[in-house]
C-alpha cells in the first residue's frame, strides 16, 4: 500500500490542476474521473479488441478504486458513510476484474453508471458542515 496517506501519494503524483492545492474532496473527485476515463478507455479497447491495453486500462481503474478512493476511507471516522462506500468500491473493483475476464462491455457500462452516480453525489456536496463530516471520512494521515 502507501507509505503515506493516499491523499498524500496523489497529491505527489502531479502539481498539475491545482493538485497540489486541492482539499481531500477534491481529490476524491479527481480519483474518481480519473477511474471513470479508464473504464471509458477499456470499453473503446473492448470494442477494438486490444487485449493489452483493455487489461491496462481496467487495472488502472481497479488500482484507483482501491489504492486510491478504498484506501482513503477512514473506516473508524467516517461510520455508515465510509462503510457503505468501502463495500461499494469493492464491488466496483471484483466486477471490474470480472469485466476483463468476460470482456463485457455490459459491466464496465454498470460500473461506470454506479461510480458515475457517487460522483454526482460528492459534486453536490458544498463546503459546509457535510463537507467536513465527509471529509471525516477520508484519511488524514500524515505525509
Amino acid at each position: 500500500m502507501f507509505s503515506t496517506s493516499p491523499i498524500a501519494h496523489y497529491k505527489n503524483l502531479s502539481t498539475e490542476g491545482g493538485v497540489s492545492d486541492a482539499s481531500p474532496h477534491q481529490l476524491i473527485l479527481l480519483l474518481m474521473e480519473g477511474a471513470l476515463i479508464a473504464i471509458n478507455m477499456a470499453k473503446v479497447k473492448i470494442n477494438e479488441g486490444n487485449v493489452e491495453e483493455r487489461g491496462n486500462a481496467i487495472s488502472k481503474a481497479i488500482s484507483i478504486i482501491d489504492d486510491g478512493l478504498r484506501a482513503s476511507l477512514n473506516l473508524e471516522l467516517g461510520g455508515e458513510i465510509a462503510q457503505n462506500l468501502d463495500a461499494l468500491y469493492d464491488y466496483m473493483a471484483r466486477q471490474l476484474f470480472i469485466a476483463n475476464l468476460k470482456k463485457s462491455p455490459v459491466i464496465l457500462d454498470q460500473i461506470y453508471q454506479l461510480l458515475s452516480e457517487i460522483k454526482q453525489a460528492w459534486e453536490s456536496i458544498n463546503n459546509n458542515q457535510e463537507a467536513q463530516q465527509i471529509n471525516s471520512s477520508i484519511s488524514q494521515r500524515p505525509a
